[in-house]
This record gives C-alpha cells, sequence and structure tokens, in this order.
C-alpha cells in the first residue's frame, strides 16, 4: 500500500484489536499461532486488561458446558426440554479445554492460575420444578456428553453434594438435584493476562491502555477500492491515527456503539438492551470453604439469562470465595465504567422501531426487573435463604457485577431479543463484532474460529494455517457432539493434561 507523506508506516498493523478482555486475547493468540509475523495492536480505554466483563468479580465465573445452566434447556410446548443448545455449548467448551491443553503441554500457558476443578450442581424446590429437571435428566443422561449426570433425591446425599443449601431446610420441603463431577470454576481475568503477557514480551502484540476509539473508517484507494481502516485514537500522548486491514470489536458492551460508527451495513440490524447484576458476597472464609460446588436454580419467569440464580464456589485472584445472585437491575451505561448516555446514544432510525417492539413484546423482562430494582436488602437476603437456609445477613456484603448488553436483532417479524453471543461480520471480513453476553468466555476459542473463518477464511484454508491449527486443536476437524468416540477423546486429552478427573 502506498502510505501519505503525513503517516507513518510504522502506525500500520495487520490486526487491531479493541478491548482488552478474553475475547479479543483469545484472537491475538490464535492469530500469532497461525502467522507469527503478524503486527497486532490491542486498545483498552482503562488501564489495565480484563477489568470489564472478563474480570472475575463481573463474571459468571463457571466453565460454561450447560451441565448445571437450566436456561440453556428449556421446556417446550410438548413436555420436553430441548436439548441442542446445550449440547452445542458443551462442544464448545470442550474445545477451549483442548486449547488450553496444547498451550499448558507447550509450557505457554499454566492452567493451574485459572482453572479449578468444582462439581456443577442444579438443584430445585417446587413440586413444578423438579417435574422440570426430572424431564431434563432424563433427556441428557442418554447424551454422550451428559452421560457421566447423577441424580438425586435423598437427604442424605443431597446433604453430602451441597451441605449449605441442605443445612437448616425444611426436612419435608423435597429437593432434587443433579450432579456433574467434571465441572469447573474459570478466571477468566487471570487467563486474560496470562494469554496476553508473552506474546507483549516478545514483541508480537502492541498494546495501548488508557486508550479509546474516537473514530473508525474505511478508507479507500486512488481506485476506490476499498482498502485499510483508519483508527483513530485518543490515548495519554493525545490523538493518533493507526491503519489496518482487518479490526476486530471486542469491547463487551462497548463493541455495538464502535459497530455503528463503522457505518457498515450490517450495524443496522443491531440494538442492545443493558442489564446489570448485583451479588451478595460470603465476608466468612470457612463457609466459602465449605461450599465445594457451583448449584443452579431456576430462574424466574422473565429473567435474562445472565439472573440464573446460583449459590456459587468462585476462585477470584487465587482466593475460594462464595457468592450469591446475580440479581438484575437496569442502567443505560453498556460497560460497568461506562456512560449514562450509552444506550440512548445508541438509539438509530434504523433500531428504535425494533427496540419498542421487543419492549412491547417481553413484558414479563420487564416486569421481573421493575421488580429486582424494588428489592430491598431483607428482601435479597430472602432470596438467599431459599438457597442456603441458615444464611445470616452480617456473613454478606452487596458487590455490584459486570453490565451486560443483551442483543436486540431486527428481522422480518419485527424486533427480536436475542440470547447468547452473535459475531457480526462485514461482508468483505475486514471488520468483525462480538455483540451479546452468555455464554461468552467460555466458549471464547468457538467463537473465535468463527471469526477467523468468516474474516480470514482464504489464509485459515492454506496448508500452512490447517498444520497450526491442528497443532492446537487436534480433533478440529472432527465433531464432538456427533461422534461419541471423538467427545471421548478430547476429554481423555484434556483431563490427562489438565489435571481434571470424572
Amino acid at each position: 500500500m502506498q502510505h501519505d507523506g503525513s503517516f507513518n508506516p510504522e502506525a500500520r498493523y495487520d490486526a487491531v484489536l479493541v478491548g482488552a478482555g478474553i475475547m479479543s486475547a483469545t484472537l491475538a493468540v490464535l492469530l500469532h499461532e497461525l502467522d507469527p509475523q503478524l503486527r497486532i495492536l490491542l486498545v483498552e480505554r482503562l488501564e489495565a486488561p480484563a477489568l470489564e466483563s472478563s474480570a472475575a468479580v463481573n463474571n459468571a465465573g463457571t466453565g460454561h458446558a450447560a451441565n448445571c445452566e437450566l436456561n440453556y434447556t428449556p421446556m417446550q410446548a410438548d413436555g420436553t426440554v430441548a436439548t441442542a443448545k446445550a449440547v452445542a455449548i458443551n462442544a464448545s467448551f470442550e474445545r477451549s479445554l483442548e486449547f488450553w491443553s496444547s498451550l499448558q503441554e507447550r509450557g505457554d500457558l499454566d492452567t493451574s492460575s485459572f482453572l479449578h476443578q468444582a462439581a456443577h450442581i442444579s438443584a430445585v424446590w417446587t413440586p413444578e420444578n423438579i417435574a422440570f429437571l426430572r424431564q431434563r435428566f432424563s433427556q441428557l443422561k442418554d447424551l454422550p456428553a451428559f452421560a457421566r449426570m447423577r441424580w438425586s433425591e435423598d437427604q442424605s446425599e443431597l446433604t453430602e453434594w451441597m451441605p449449605l443449601v441442605m443445612a437448616g431446610r425444611d426436612l419435608k420441603q423435597p429437593v432434587a438435584a443433579t450432579r456433574i463431577d467434571r465441572g469447573t470454576d474459570v478466571d477468566f481475568g487471570t487467563l486474560t493476562r496470562a494469554y496476553l503477557m508473552p506474546l507483549q514480551q516478545s514483541g508480537a502484540l502492541s498494546v495501548e491502555y488508557g486508550t479509546q476509539v474516537q473514530d473508525l473508517k474505511r478508507l479507500r484507494r486512488s481506485d476506490m477500492t476499498e482498502a485499510d481502516w483508519r483508527v483513530v485514537l485518543k490515548g495519554p500522548s493525545g490523538k493518533k491515527e493507526v491503519r489496518a486491514p482487518f479490526v476486530f470489536l471486542g469491547a463487551g458492551g462497548g463493541a455495538l456503539p464502535l459497530l455503528q460508527r463503522s457505518g457498515i451495513p450490517e450495524a443496522a440490524d443491531f440494538a442492545g438492551f443493558p442489564v446489570s447484576g448485583l451479588w451478595l458476597v460470603c465476608g466468612d472464609a470457612q463457609l466459602a470453604d465449605r461450599q465445594r460446588a457451583k448449584v443452579y436454580g431456576k430462574a424466574a419467569v422473565g429473567a435474562p439469562p445472565m439472573s440464573v440464580p446460583h449459590l456459587d464456589t468462585r476462585w477470584i485472584d487465587g482466593k475460594r470465595s462464595l457468592l450469591f445472585g446475580p440479581f438484575a437491575g437496569f442502567s443505560s451505561k453498556f460497560l460497568k465504567q461506562g456512560s449514562l448516555l450509552d444506550l440512548p446514544a445508541s438509539v438509530r432510525a434504523t433500531n428504535l422501531l425494533p427496540m419498542l417492539q421487543v419492549g412491547a413484546t417481553n413484558f414479563e423482562l420487564v416486569q421481573y426487573l421493575i421488580n429486582q430494582l424494588r428489592q430491598n436488602p431483607a428482601e435479597r437476603h430472602e432470596a438467599l435463604q431459599q438457597f442456603m437456609p441458615t444464611a445470616r445477613a452480617e456473613d454478606w456484603t452487596l458487590s455490584v457485577a459486570g453490565q451486560r448488553v443483551q442483543i436486540i436483532k431486527r428481522s422480518k417479524q419485527g424486533g427480536r431479543l436475542q440470547l447468547g453471543t452473535e459475531v457480526v461480520a462485514s461482508g468483505d471480513g475486514s471488520l468483525a463484532a462480538l455483540l451479546g453476553a452468555s455464554p461468552g468466555a467460555s466458549t471464547a476459542v468457538t467463537i473465535m474460529l468463527e471469526v477467523l473463518q468468516r474474516c480470514f477464511k482464504q489464509r485459515l484454508d492454506s496448508d500452512a494455517w490447517q498444520q497450526r491449527l491442528q497443532a492446537l486443536l487436534p480433533g478440529i476437524h472432527e465433531d464432538p457432539q456427533q461422534d461419541p468416540q471423538v467427545l471421548n477423546r478430547m476429554r481423555e486429552r484434556s483431563d490427562a493434561l489438565l489435571g481434571l478427573s470424572a
């Protein structure tokens, strides 16, 4: 490319990644592994990586494998539960484990710093919810991905599984639970930093903290064909311009405004609905040590997926913690450290109607959020005591969780509130953005493979990139969802390298 006299060629990169969270970090590692010569720039508005959704205090922390999250298996009109999403999420998490295993095997990643085994339990205690859980178990246990799931209604066994949930509970109250021992807790903040540090030290990755993207525009050559993206940055040393043929917007809730600013036509289909959250955090270290599992319950009618209640063993900065929640809230911010103007500033002529349609057709969600906002400390403690009858209010403090921006997507049928995550890419693959939330971080490897497929397809199909990819992901061309033998091979390898037990 010919550079004009005012542009420094050193400010041209092969890729600019916006947002120093788990998504951009995963993509940075993949790109570097596939082509070590690539010059990559990572831009982060805060002063350090993984301070928003990827931080351990803001993230769910669960290695989301659909073992215990009941919202991934909704009840259908015919009385059965839908299992396809659960199987797909499980396979995606296995891909993440496969990736970490390869990096651990090569000595490039210490998985013990961010990955801990913790049983995944689903627990319910009303006749309706027990019937739902029984149906879910009856279907999932016959699928290879969930063959090791166990069921119990026996009080002594349940007390062994989840002592804090059963202690002090009315003996007449029926309780049922399912359990998978091969569950995990993942500190995605620590993992993000572990990804980025060696890349920075090697010089393969440049990182600019305290820096915001002020403008994003596709340049054109003199022959009017499209060329690089021009990215205007504002940081500690003032404004500057960088250029790259590829830009990834992995800034969590901040991705939507940047996607809109890019001007690509695909951006017109999207709006965002922010949901905030609150945790109750236990200050009693002895209680935290007794809870050796993640216990997920059934979400209230209308609750967004990030609000599935759970009593959660978590490792935060290397220390075991105990949390309950999250309680949903509302803020017009798209990021925890964002602006109250984020939501109104995202409204466009193309997405206003879909936003209004979602508001009109999701009355249960609106009512749920209103009720959550009205909650006082006594009501939150009452919700905690449904999970942990012996909980004392003085042992728990309130902590603000991360912001999530749920996707609102325009369709022929009108605006639709879309759960999960979605990769939005320009038609030519020069720009991609990740929108949405759960199960996000746990499936980052699979999501970033989709980005590569859509934005680097020609290079990804080359022999060199395929060989390097297969070295990282030996089962990349096999489908664990379709072939139990493939699934078992992947799990045996990951378990051996990561020290997991069934």
